[in-house]
C-alpha cells in the first residue's frame, strides 16, 4: 500500500529538521532519515524547501552522508563558515592521534570508517597492555578537546569517547553496553583532511570558501 502524502511530508520534516541541527545523516546514525534521502523524489522536495532558507543538501563519502551546507555565500555565511572551518583545523590533530592510536591499538589495515564497531573494554586492555598506547591515549586525553586531567587510563579513555558522542563521530546505541559505532561524519572528516592537503598553501579564510564550493562545509 503506497504511503499517503501526510506519513510523506511528516517523514520529509523530520529529515529536514535534523539537517538544520547540523546534524550527519547516514545508515548508522540515522536509518530511516537516511533511506529516505535515497529517493529521488525526496531529495528533490527538501532540497526545495532548503533552497527558500539559503541551504542545500550537501554530501560525503561517494554519497552516503548527508548534511546541510548554505547555497549562496553572503558575509554571514561566511564567517560562519569560516569559523567552523578553524573549529575542525584546531580538533584535527587530537582527532587524527585518536584514530591513529585505535587502528595500530587494534590491529587493523584501514582507519575507522562508518558503522565499525569499538568494544572499549577490549581497546582499553590492548592499550594498558602496551605503554606506548597508553602514552599516546594520555597526550590525546590532555588535549583541549578532550580536557582529561586524570592519569588513569580507563578514565581518560572514557572522557575521550563521551566527548566524541557529542562530537558526533561515535554513536553508543546501547547506554548499558560499553559498546561504539563510527558514524559517516568521520568520512566527511577524512575529505576534509584530504582537502586541507590539497590546499594547504591557502589561508584558512581561503580553505574555508574554496571547501563551501566543493560541498565541504
Amino acid at each position: 500500500m503506497p504511503e499517503s502524502n501526510e506519513t510523506v511530508l511528516v517523514g520529509t520534516s523530520a529529515v529536514i529538521e535534523s539537517l538544520l541541527r547540523g546534524e550527519f545523516i547516514c545508515r548508522t546514525t540515522n536509518e530511516e532519515a537516511w533511506r529516505a534521502l535515497q529517493n529521488a523524489a525526496t531529495r528533490e522536495r527538501i532540497e526545495a524547501y532548503l533552497n527558500q532558507i539559503n541551504r542545500t543538501l550537501s554530501t560525503a563519502a561517494e554519497g552516503d552522508v548527508f548534511f546541510c551546507g548554505y547555497l549562496q555565500l553572503g558575509e554571514k555565511e561566511q564567517k560562519v563558515i569560516s569559523g567552523q572551518f578553524k573549529t575542525i583545523c584546531t580538533s584535527l590533530t587530537p582527532l587524527v592521534e585518536w584514530l591513529v592510536l585505535v587502528q595500530e591499538s587494534s590491529g587493523q589495515d584501514a582507519p575507522l570508517t562508518q558503522g565499525a564497531t569499538i568494544r572499549l573494554t577490549e581497546l582499553q586492555e590492548r592499550i594498558e597492555d602496551t605503554p606506548a598506547f597508553r602514552e599516546q591515549l594520555a597526550r590525546i586525553s590532555h588535549y583541549r578537546l578532550f580536557g582529561s586531567t586524570s592519569s588513569q587510563t580507563d578514565v581518560q579513555l572514557k572522557l575521550v569517547f563521551k566527548r566524541l558522542v557529542e562530537l558526533g563521530y561515535l554513536i553508543k546505541p546501547n547506554s548499558e553496553k560499553q559498546i561504539y559505532m563510527a558514524t559517516g561524519k568521520l568520512d566527511y572528516l577524512y575529505e576534509v583532511i584530504r582537502f586541507i592537503d590539497e590546499t594547504e598553501s591557502l589561508s584558512l579564510e581561503a580553505q574555508a570558501e574554496t571547501a563551501t564550493q566543493q560541498d565541504l562545509l
